[in-house]
């Protein structure tokens, strides 16, 4: 049986007993705990919790991604990062009995797999499956195993270590390949560690909910949670050892060999295999928005793609390929997945410009990595530092991983702990810009438990009457939790709280609200406002500036002028993402923001950078849309509804089942917590004031509107006038002027040039002529350019000098000494001809490095390098040791 039809039955056979079909999900599950969808009932989480009603069972085929198992992918016959998990789930609907009775009537009726070759294993303490095993299902209890609770019971140990929350024991289904597979033993059985058995679908009982005591409750609503591995269960249908031999893998795992080059004797087909499944979820992920970063789901994309190159270099190919096999994919997986023939192209450019900037940093990090292990090996140690750990990824882009494996083969290990810690401190360096941030109040205040979120009224009102409820003092720059005030006097710094408060708070990346709150006693002005804690309480962080401030009624005022600008920024960011899909296409999405009074910061994904006509484009398209004065709107409604209705969702962000969707016209709709315009015309105007790159594959734009729209645009009109003025030419008339004297300047610039070559020309018949001398049978050319009455000729001539030498003498090898940025350099190359005979520049130099204090390096024919310490007599030194040298080369 063909895996799509393995797929296909698995979901009809399902449909028939009523489950409603839920197609795959995105890779990018919406829970921002989690990095990756992993297994097919995360979708779900909702259904089991009671959150969302209406579906009694459901089944699904869900594309996941775990890295847990990374090192093991390709080495053993059945782990993958990338997979597809078929599950049938119940909540509430039907429990043990039906599920393994559809499991059963599934694997033997529907797949007619012979009853014969399949085993159980049961929690043994759950004796209610065991019947039902044993009576209704008729297995013999010879092929019933009893496992505890870290094999089979969901979470694995839950009972003893915990965590609290819905649990519940496991019955697993495996599939018997043979008695001449694996170990062979006659006592053989799924306990046994060997190849024999293959899990192939495990039935999770959801029915206890684990008290802090370690007791087992049982829950109100039982629910069932499946999961079996397609590629396992069709590498099973279809008689294969390994999942990598079935219909959908086989080809990627062949046309892996083609690229490589790879003979039919090849004997380490793990290595194939892992770059196969590394491809595959490397393809996928960035299909679901997820392109390569360091950070996050861009940092495990990365990993995955560099681990597949570092696995063909391990082969010996050092080229980029990934990308060849994207075709190949979308042929075998778009029956199932036809969303992935639509994003190809962008994920070939993705992918392609992703392996090619790694190889170009991997020979270089390479060498410096084999530096280091060298070193390790002289002085006699077997750990490479964190130090030195942490420079090769942060410099040379190596994750950990590659620099563990590379050491490996020298038989070291490498402290990653202790990398792992430099690592963090530099994220925590990045993160310390900003002085009051909502990191301060991370401790946390006990107060603060018992309250209840802050209403936010702002999107009304952003003026309104409101309760002080609590007063706390700033120590520094952060809040005293110890030290709740009745009141702050004038010139004091503290943090007020409100009952409700139309302040808006800082998240999703646009700044806080800034104003005035006012009671009968005094003013506080606020300057930051956070949102902390579980309950999300608002923190009005500020100073008092008159009077005092005491834990009464008040008047809350938002400054609207910077409420205003940081709205037009906002919509703006809308519109800009809307442009970026248009232009760039819709595999652009939003990666992280900033939005400011009248200045927005946008990140988004992009394998390249932006010329100027893409820029001019996109700067446009945002203003033409201003100009259209559309409406903008906002409607609360349900996650899912939203999602149906195409907006788009940062998937950074977690979010609720009810959320804020922002509609402008049919060209943006977002998911968006934010303060917007009522109408796009509002803008007033935008412009990119810059573009540039945040990481691989991250680009940031940088832009203004509203008034500093109309600061910018007036400061390059005067730039204009001012570089008009240099010209002496007016602004209507700047761009020939500027064309006349730069013609000007590249006739000057190569009249400069050809006079430079007829010098060098000169200087190369004057050596020829008066300094070329024959030593050991060869012509000599060692001359010092420094030296009082020398030559005239710079060190930037030298490479010129060089190649017209080159031409005019046959065999010869050259030294000279010149200075260059008050630094004495050398450079020292030699004919083909002498290259053809063994003489070698490179072995000369490494040679007489240490005794002549010379530092450099280069090739065969060319080395160039500093003189570190120059000693009296050098060039006659130089001929000195070259004659020697020579004299040992000819011995």
């Amino acid at each position: 049986m063909k895996t799509d039809k393995l797929r296909q039955e698995y979901i009809d056979f399902f449909k028939e007993k009523n489950h409603k079909f839920f197609p795959s999900d995105s890779l990018v599950p919406g829970d921002a705990s989690v990095l990756f969808t992993s297994a097919g009932m995360n979708r779900f989480k909702p259904y089991f919790l009671g959150e969302v009603k209406g579906v009694g069972s459901a089944v699904s085929c869900q594309r996941c991604l775990r890295t847990g198992d990374i090192e093991r992918v390709g080495k053993t016959p059945y782990h993958h990062t990338f997979f597809e998990m078929l599950g049938n789930f119940s909540f509430g609907d039907y429990f043990k009995k039906e599920a393994i009775e559809m499991a059963w009537e599934f694997l033997v009726e529907k797949l007619r797999i012979n009853k014969e070759n399949l085993w159980v294993s049961v929690y043994k303490n759950d004796q209610e499956s065991f019947d039902i095993w044993k009576d209704k299902i008729g297995i013999p209890v010879d092929k019933i195993v009893k496992f505890g609770q870290s094999e089979n019971f969901w979470p694995a140990n839950v009972i003893d270590a915990g965590p609290c929350g819905p649990c519940g024991p496991c019955a697993e289904i495996f599939f018997d390949r043979g008695k001449n597979k694996g170990c062979q033993k006659d006592s053989c059985n799924p306990s046994c560690g060997c190849a024999r058995f293959v899990e192939i679908w495990n039935l999770v009982f959801t029915q206890f909910d684990r008290q802090p005591d370690g007791s087992l409750k049982a829950l109100p609503q039982k629910n069932i949670d499946t999961g079996m591995g397609l590629e396992r269960m069709a590498s099973v249908l279809q008689n294969k050892d390994s999942n990598f031999e079935i219909d959908i893998l086989a080809p990627a795992c062949a046309k892996v060999k083609e690229i490589l080059g790879l003979s039919a004797d090849f004997n380490k087909d793990y290595l194939v295999n892992s770059i196969v499944d590394h491809a595959r979820a490397v393809i996928f992920s960035v299909a679901d928005g997820v392109y390569p970063s360091n950070e996050e789901r861009g940092y495990v994309v990365r990993k995955l793609l560099r681990k597949a190159l570092w696995a063909a270099n391990l082969i010996g190919y050092k080229r980029a390929f990934i990308y060849q096999l994207i075709p190949l994919f979308v042929e075998l997986m778009q029956g199932a997945y036809p969303f992935i023939a639509e994003k190809a192209q962008i994920v070939e450019k993705v992918v392609k410009a992703e392996e090619e900037k790694f190889i170009l940093t991997l020979d270089e990090g390479k060498s410096k990595l084999k530096e280091y292990l060298d070193q390790l090996k002289k002085e006699k140690k077997k750990i490479l530092s964190a130090d030195k750990l942490f420079f090769l990824y942060d410099t040379y882009g190596f994750p950990f991983e590659l620099s563990e494996a590379a050491a490996g083969e020298f038989g070291a290990e490498i402290d990653k702990k202790g990398a792992i810690k430099l690592l963090a401190k530099q994220k925590e360096r990045s993160r310390a810009g900003s002085k009051f941030s909502p990191e301060i109040f991370k401790k946390g205040c006990p107060l603060l438990a018992e309250k209840e979120a802050t209403q936010f009224t702002g999107y009304e009102n952003c003026e309104i009457s409101a309760k002080i409820t609590d007063i706390f003092p700033l120590k520094g720059t952060k809040v005293n939790w110890e030290d709740k005030r009745e009141c702050l006097e004038k010139g004091q710094k503290g943090v007020v709280i409100l009952d409700k408060t139309p302040f808006y708070t800082e998240s999703g990346g646009q700044l806080s609200d800034r104003g005035i709150i006012k009671t009968n006693q005094g003013k506080f002005y606020v300057k930051n406002a956070y949102r902390i804690g579980a309950e999300s309480v608002a923190l009005h962080q500020g100073e008092v500036i008159e009077g005092v401030i005491k834990e009464e009624k008040a008047r809350a005022r938002v400054d609207n002028k910077r409420r205003k600008a940081l709205s037009r920024a906002h919509t703006a960011t809308h519109l800009l993402q809307a442009s970026l899909r248009e232009v760039l296409g819709e595999h652009v999405s939003q990666q992280g923001s900033l939005v400011d009074e009248d200045r927005l910061r946008f990140d988004f994904t992009h394998f390249k950078g932006l010329d100027f006509f893409q820029i001019e484009k996109i700067e446009n398209l945002v203003n033409f849309y201003i100009l259209k004065a559309d409406k903008v709107c906002k409607e609360n409604l349900s996650f899912q509804t939203a999602k149906e209705k195409g907006a788009l969702a940062f998937f950074k962000e977690k979010y609720d089942n009810e959320v804020r969707m922002v509609s402008i016209s049919d060209y943006s709709k977002e998911l968006c917590g934010g303060t917007h315009l009522d109408n796009s015309s509002e803008i007033a105007g935008f412009m990119i004031v810059s573009e540039g790159s945040v990481s691989s594959g991250i680009r940031r734009i940088e832009a203004v509107v509203g008034s500093k729209f109309y600061q910018a645009f007036k400061d390059q009109k005067n730039k204009l006038i001012e570089l008009a003025k240099m010209l002496k030419s007016s602004t209507a008339k700047i761009k020939p002027a500027l064309e006349k004297e730069l013609k000007s300047y590249k006739d000057c610039k190569s009249r400069v040039v050809k006079l430079e070559k007829e010098k060098v020309s000169g200087i190369a018949k004057k050596l020829i002529d008066k300094h070329l001398e024959q030593a050991a049978g060869k012509n000599l050319l060692i001359y010092d350019f420094t030296e009082i009455n020398s030559l005239d000729l710079n060190y930037s001539n030298f490479f010129d000098l060089a190649d017209l030498l080159k031409d005019k003498l046959d065999s010869f090898f050259a030294f000279f000494i010149g200075k260059q940025n008050n630094k004495l350099r050398f450079l020292s190359f030699c004919s083909k001809k002498l290259n053809d005979q063994g003489i070698s520049c490179k072995d000369f130099i490494d040679s007489v490095k240490d005794d002549l204090s010379l530092k450099g390096g280069g090739t065969d024919k060319l080395v160039q390098g500093v003189v570190a310490k120059k000693e009296a007599g050098l060039t006659l030194k130089i001929k000195s040791y070259f004659v020697r040298f020579l004299n040992n080369e000819s011995n």
